[in-house]
């Protein structure tokens, strides 16, 4: 991992996506601590996260853009549109202003995805195939383990000083990420023009996974897991509420919790990748989520503290396996849409997903949605171990070359550093 930090480009980058995530992390955690204040409800909570998914489903618009434009310039423009978007949260002060925040956190979400698309395709030019493991190790390292300042910053500020000098913060995040991003001269060669119609074009990413066995595999394990994350959003204040007694704010602690498996489970990552293989690192986080959520079903802290680690654990080896499988299995011009296909396909279902905990969540007792939740876990890690005949799921081929031709889909190259 050192030597990936050692190149100046690839150091600027990764600290522009740690500053960006570590003002939203602490931002987000707050909002939804002052909804819940604000309305007494889980659910008012809970539609926070909501929106936020909510405003991802435009993804495939900013997946367009991003293979059209170059990367570096659509990142500067997107870091400075996401400093104004959390701007209107200084409005926020009653009940009746809390329409605000589901407004912002739902474009939030629109630039967020962009973002991450973008983020994603740079990454694959810039760094060999052979390191994508490693740097998508490091970057969720490094992403997860500001959860474990993060969510206590932000409910520590928030009980001090208010909403206000969060919202402040988070902006000059941004302004610094696109700072840092303009100061990176990365090779980027310049987008082909575009052969097809608008639609057609938008929708690439979305052929390109179902013509991919290897992808659309992916996709399935990953869709139950993020619709199992997304229920988990109403359910975790329940935890805290019903299921421990402490006060909203104490969120900031089982988050914080998160962030320390985050941070093991990301060192861990690029090994487990290397040794192991993408698929089975994916599986691995799977069955975390798996034990840790039926362990926080229990009214104690002293399960529900292992369980909320193993929660945090899971996150960062699904995602830097899902990642880093994508990266290397699909080309670059494609990148950005695949991405923001992959977004979307997660999203739909998640966003569903929260609704329905946030209706459950007042219907049923709260161990039966972890329950629940845990279940859809397990069927996800065994369809993604089992799906293979025995191998391991990142050793099954893409489409064979002669199919591509013949369904129009491009050929997928290991990307090319540039």
């Amino acid at each position: 991992m050192r030597p990936l930090l050692a190149r100046r480009d690839i150091f600027l980058l990764v600290l522009a996506r740690l500053i960006g995530m570590a003002g939203s992390n602490a931002l987000w955690i707050a909002l939804g601590i002052r909804v819940k204040e604000l309305t007494n409800s889980n659910s008012a909570a809970s539609l926070t996260f909501f929106a936020f998914i909510l405003g991802t489903l435009g993804a495939p618009l900013g997946g367009a853009l991003v293979d059209r434009l170059r990367r570096r310039p659509l990142l500067i423009i997107l870091n400075l549109a996401s400093l104004v978007l959390v701007l209107p949260l200084l409005l926020v002060h009653d009940r009746h202003s809390v329409w605000i925040c589901y407004v912002v956190m739902t474009m939030y979400g629109l630039a967020s995805s962009s973002t991450s698309s973008a983020m994603t395709a740079i990454t694959q030019t810039m760094i060999p195939p052979e390191r994508l493991g490693d740097a998508n190790g490091l970057l969720q390292t490094l992403l997860q383990g500001t959860r474990l300042i993060a969510p206590l910053l932000g409910a520590g500020v928030l009980s001090a000083f208010g909403l206000g000098p969060l919202v402040i913060g988070d902006a000059a995040t941004f302004a610094l990420a696109a700072l840092f991003i303009a100061l990176i001269r990365p090779r980027e060669d310049r987008p082909q023009p575009a052969q097809q119609v608008a639609s057609a074009q938008i929708a690439a990413g979305f052929r390109y996974i179902a013509q991919t066995p290897a992808l659309r595999r992916f996709t399935v394990a990953v869709v139950l897991a993020m619709v199992t994350f997304g229920l988990s959003e109403s359910v975790l204040f329940a935890v805290v509420d019903s299921g421990l007694h402490r006060s909203p704010t104490f969120l900031g602690v089982l988050s914080s919790l998160q962030g320390a498996g985050a941070l093991a489970a990301g060192v861990a990552a690029a090994v487990l990748m290397r040794r192991a293989g993408e698929g089975w690192t994916v599986v691995l986080g799977l069955a975390c989520a798996a034990i840790g959520f039926f362990l926080s079903a229990a009214p104690s802290l002293l399960a529900v503290a292992p369980g909320t680690v193993l929660i945090g654990a899971s996150l960062p080896l699904i995602v830097a396996g899902v990642m880093t499988f994508f990266q290397r299995h699909t080309p670059a011009e494609l990148m950005g849409r695949t991405d923001s296909a992959l977004n979307v396909l997660i999203g739909v279902p998640q966003t569903a997903a929260i609704a329905a905990g946030a209706a459950l969540i007042t219907l049923v007792d709260y161990r039966v949605v972890l329950a629940l939740m845990a279940i859809l876990m397990v069927i996800a890690a065994l369809y993604l171990a089992t799906r293979t005949t025995g191998q391991p799921p990142e050793t099954a081929v893409a489409v064979p070359l002669e199919q591509r031709a013949s369904e129009g889909v491009p050929e997928a190259p290991r990307p090319s550093r540039r």
